[in-house]
């Protein structure tokens, strides 16, 4: 601590409150003591997070981002951004030493007023929303051969969802790939990417969406249990647009997913939702970030999670950054993890960095626990059996969550995969089908 009879200046003085405070307002807090330290590869650079973004966020959790993947140093796993991630189960995704031989499949099922491309690297679209924040993002854009664009033209309103479905056939060698989908103004759409099969993949999803449009994108990770997935998926949300974002987790050995939303005028809303179910040995991360640059704009942000077996784990991080033009905002993120099994482990971080007091309301909450006691008391009261009251509760963890995804197409199959991971810890039979309807399309193959 300093020495309080020294005379200071007006300049050393403040650089010691400065200290004092970065001491006091340690990151684990989630607040946030002045400005945080310049990331390496990023000095003198302008930030930008979409019109109306006037400093650099504040959160140390989002540096400013490049294209260049030499300003992204390969992560150690001491960085904060990176503590909770097992480095060596990426299979060397964040050190470029992964060889680009891997076989992805992307197929694309839509409607006939949906246009469909296959562009290069030197498409203006690409890029625009997006801009890598991490040496994983930074790989997958210098490594992508050609990206899959899909435009819903102006005040179109297609019957069917769009559905992209990526499909891996190897987990040996690295895919990486780039997806763009344009949503115009006034339009309404819902888009679905459906991950499946064996691979070890790293990508960038963006999604612009214009003024006025309603869009619903679910992500759907429903890999084998072999793969692993570091994905990134970035959305602006412009004037008076609705956007329900939704990420389903189920498969994998090893998924992260970063999802960074910012509006690109006032009154966006947006509606984040996430479901994930962690078995033995699963690590399953999500990252979410909302950057509220713009005036009343509204976030809510709902995820659950379910853990079973010895060494499953998930990890949820949500950041809500509200700048100073963002008067009048609403915002508010919860998490929730039930833990079925003893061995679990579920590291949730609520955070919420807030610089201006003019704002609507504003809040987080997390919890995490076993079933409810309770609530098992009562249905075994009524004559249901142990397993099937544990089974019940479960359900009702999930269902409204699934029911409010507003996907009719996808409440079968999500409810089926709860039945399947159920019965691993139960041993009851599913309830429910798993079925998916086959889709058709024009196919393309992801390698390097």
């Amino acid at each position: 601590m300093p020495d309080h009879d020294q005379t200071h200046t007006g300049a050393e003085a403040a650089q010691e409150r400065a200290a004092v405070a970065s001491q006091v307002l340690s990151p684990d807090t989630g607040a946030v003591a002045g400005p945080p330290p310049t990331p390496a590869g990023s000095a003198g650079q302008a930030h930008s997070h979409g019109a109306g973004a006037d400093a650099q966020p504040a959160s140390h959790l989002h540096p400013e981002g490049s294209f260049d993947l030499a300003d992204h140093p390969v992560p150690t796993g001491r960085e904060e951004v990176w503590r909770f991630t097992p480095l060596k189960r990426l299979r060397r995704l964040t050190d470029g030493s992964a060889e680009a031989s891997g076989k992805v499949v992307v197929d694309v099922s839509a409607g006939p007023e949906v246009r469909v491309e296959t562009v290069g690297r030197d498409d203006a679209r690409l890029g625009s929303v997006h801009k890598p924040g991490d040496r994983v993002s930074a790989q997958a854009w210098t490594s992508f051969g050609q990206a899959t664009v899909v435009t819903v033209p102006a005040e179109a309103r297609p019957a069917d969802p769009v559905v992209v479905t990526v499909r891996g056939e190897a987990a040996e060698g690295a895919s990486y790939a780039h997806t763009f989908v344009d949503v115009q103004p006034y339009a309404e759409a819902v888009v679905v990417l459906d991950h499946v099969g064996s691979a070890t993949y790293a990508d960038n999803v963006e999604l612009s969406v214009g003024d006025g449009a309603k869009v619903t994108l679910v992500s759907v990770q429903d890999w084998a249990d072999d793969a692993v997935h570091a994905g990134h998926q970035a959305l602006r949300i412009g004037r008076d647009a609705h956007v329900r974002h939704v990420v389903v987790t189920f498969g994998g050995d090893l998924v992260r997913l970063h999802s960074h939303l910012s509006y690109a005028g006032p009154g966006g809303e947006v509606e984040a939702l996430g479901l994930y179910f962690a078995d033995a040995d699963q690590h399953l991360e999500h990252r979410l970030f909302v950057d509220h640059n713009q005036p009343h704009t509204r976030s809510n942000v709902e995820y659950k999670g379910a853990l079973q077996g010895a060494g499953a784990h998930t990890v949820w991080v949500g950041d809500v950054l509200i700048r100073k033009v963002a008067e009048g905002i609403q915002t508010y993120e919860h998490n929730r993890n039930l833990m079925l099994t003893d061995g679990c482990r579920a590291d949730s971080v609520p955070n919420l960095e807030i610089e201006t007091g003019e704002i609507e309301g504003a809040g987080h909450a997390s919890a995490t626990g076993r079933f409810d006691d309770e609530q098992l008391f009562y249905l075994q009261s009524r004559g249901v059996p142990a397993d099937e009251a544990r089974r019940l509760v479960v359900h009702g963890f999930f269902a409204d969550l699934i029911r409010h995804i507003g996907v009719p197409q996808l409440r079968e199959r999500l409810m089926g995969h709860v039945e399947e991971e159920l019965e691993r810890s139960v041993g009851l039979p599913p309830a429910s089908s798993t079925a998916v309807p086959a889709s058709s399309g024009a196919a393309q193959e992801v390698g390097a």
